[in-house]
Parts: C-alpha cells; structure tokens; sequence
C-alpha cells in the first residue's frame, strides 16, 4: 500500500485508498483537483451533477470516474460519522495516481491488450 500524500491530525480526520480501480487515471486526477480544498456535501453535489450530466468539467462529464469517486467518498463519510466527525464540517483531499498494469488475456486469435488501473487516495478532515 502506498503512503498517503497528506498527512493530518488523526483524531480529526478519516483516510480512505481506493486501489486497482479500472477508471482513468488522467480524468480522475480532473476530478480530485475539483474537489480537493471543497466541502464534503458540495463535493459529493458536484459528482452527482457529473453522473446525472447536469455539469460538466472542461466539457466532459465523467460518469465512470465520478460513480467511482462517489462510492469512495461515501465510504468515507460512513467512517467519518462512525468516528463521531460532524459530516456538515468536514474537507475534501483527495488525488489520483497511477496503479499497476496488466495484460488482458487474449481472446480467441485476437491478440491480448494492455489494461491500466488506478489508485485513489481521500482525506477527509475537520477544519
């Protein structure tokens, strides 16, 4: 497991790692530099926006990444209220990196193929 990119007082805050996710790694890094620095409920608001299509970021919507990211992020916040954190107060760090790479087996004659993975890391802490 990698190290977390942001390091924050224990006790006022939650971490969550998603790793191996089979999302882009270039847009998930899109969206973890939108709602880093955000609120927990404006974040979670802006990825719903993003699945419905009613937003878009740089012209584009996302919804594979964002579903990914929302899953995540609930996660989080279930953590965050089990450790007794006041949900309405709580901040968004999150960033994206590169995971490992796999073959995809071939497929009758057609030649095998080159998948790519992501890891995703969130902090979620009370300012």
């Amino acid at each position: 497991m990698l190290k977390y990119t942001y390091e924050p007082n224990p006790k006022k805050s939650v971490k969550v790692f998603g790793s191996g996710l089979r999302i882009s790694t270039k847009s998930s890094a899109v969206i973890c530099d939108e709602i880093t620095g955000k609120q927990l409920d404006k974040g979670k608001r802006l990825l719903q926006d993003l699945v419905l299509q009613k937003r878009s970021l740089r012209g584009k919507y996302y919804t594979n990444v964002s579903k990914e990211i929302l899953n995540i992020l609930q996660s989080a916040e279930n953590n965050a209220e089990f450790k007794g954190l006041d949900p309405s107060k709580l901040h968004i760090h999150a960033s994206a990196h590169k995971g490992f790479r796999f073959w995809r087996p071939r497929r009758f004659k057609v030649r095998r193929q080159r998948r790519k993975v992501t890891n995703i890391q969130f902090v979620l802490e009370v300012k």
